[in-house]
């Protein structure tokens, strides 16, 4: 596998390649934690049908659906796989497709600091809270809100930086993601 090879070249113009590996980290551990909550499940549900359940599970599925949910909003933001005002800027040309590609991405820039700040709070607070059976702080589950309000910023800013200079627009005869084929598998 290349080392890139997870990394989405649709809205190049948009990406700094130096971002590149952490795209490609972020796929990985989306892909970890839907693989291992999944496994986890299956035998979790095994195990209470012939009366061994496994009383750990349930805190192992947490901790894999709350940092793949977490990690997930990082990279669809990087891959501008998010929901924003795309309809109604991408039907734009000009001053005003800037004005509103800008301004949903400011949208999302101050969503990612709430997060990045309530979260952190929350990380700091979940010290007062353990999960049972392990005794785990809940502090190590709220971890991954601010650490994903960080990589939404960072990719938010990103986009922003490179539409402002490059224009929000696909460049003329850039590959669409349908299109690109077996290349980016």
């Amino acid at each position: 596998m290349r080392f890139d090879a997870l990394v989405l070249q649709e809205q190049r113009h948009l990406k700094w390649r130096a971002l590149d590996p952490l795209e490609n980290l972020l796929m990985v551990i989306c892909g970890i934690c839907i693989t291992s909550f999944s496994v986890v499940v299956f035998a979790d549900i095994v195990t209470r049908a012939i009366g061994y359940p496994l009383f750990w599970a349930q805190e192992v599925m947490m901790a894999f659906f709350i940092y793949g949910i977490f990690m997930g909003v990082a990279a669809a933001t990087r891959r501008n796989d998010h929901l924003y005002l795309a309809a109604l800027a991408e039907s734009m040309t000009g001053g005003k497709r800037l004005f509103f590609e800008l301004l949903s991405r400011a949208v999302v820039l101050a969503v990612a600091f709430c997060m990045i700040w309530f979260g952190y709070l929350n990380f700091l607070d979940g010290f007062k809270s353990l999960r049972m059976p392990s005794m785990t702080p809940m502090a190590w589950f709220y971890v991954s809100i601010p650490i994903a309000g960080l990589l939404v910023a960072l990719f938010t800013i990103e986009q922003m930086v490179n539409g402002w200079r490059h224009g929000f627009a696909e460049p003329k005869g850039a590959p669409h993601h349908e299109s690109l084929g077996s290349e980016v598998l």
